[in-house]
């Protein structure tokens, strides 16, 4: 599916409410990230390298979190920063991917996307708390490269 017409077909909004409603229980940050056009690499290294070039290791508690979606070649990959991914592992990034490529295959873009943020963000609250100190460091909207 071509970039445009799957985030034509994405509830922005519904998405970026839901980011907010997960942040506002931890002191960690959730991004999500659509790429445009064909991969040039396997996508967890390409998630790994928007993660950096956005900036998302220079959290306060490095416990930032990126779900990155490259829907021209149906590839999806999470990441998450060293404080987090110590607590929950490869193990719980991929059971989030597979439950998501499920939703993709019947066209639920949203409903994974925001199914996807609910997860993160409650391993997110458990580990992390929201503390009084804690700000929003990250924007919540969805972003497309």
């Amino acid at each position: 599916m071509r970039t445009r017409e799957f985030l034509s077909k994405l509830e922005h909004d519904r998405i970026a409410q839901e980011i907010g409603e997960a942040e506002s229980k931890t002191s960690g940050e959730i991004r999500v990230l659509i790429e445009r056009g064909k991969l040039k690499s396997d996508p967890l290294e390409a998630a790994q390298s928007k993660f950096h070039r956005l900036g998302m290791h220079k959290t306060r508690e490095r416990n930032a979190v990126l779900i990155f979606v490259a829907p021209r070649v149906h590839k999806l990959a999470i990441v998450g920063d060293n404080a987090i991914h110590e607590k929950c592992g490869d193990e719980f990034w991929q059971r989030v991917v597979e439950r998501m490529r499920t939703h993709f295959q019947n066209e639920k873009f949203s409903d994974a996307l925001v199914e996807a943020i609910k997860e993160v963000g409650s391993v997110l609250a458990r580990h992390f708390p929201k503390t009084v100190r804690d700000t929003n460091e990250l924007p919540d909207d969805v972003i497309d490269t």
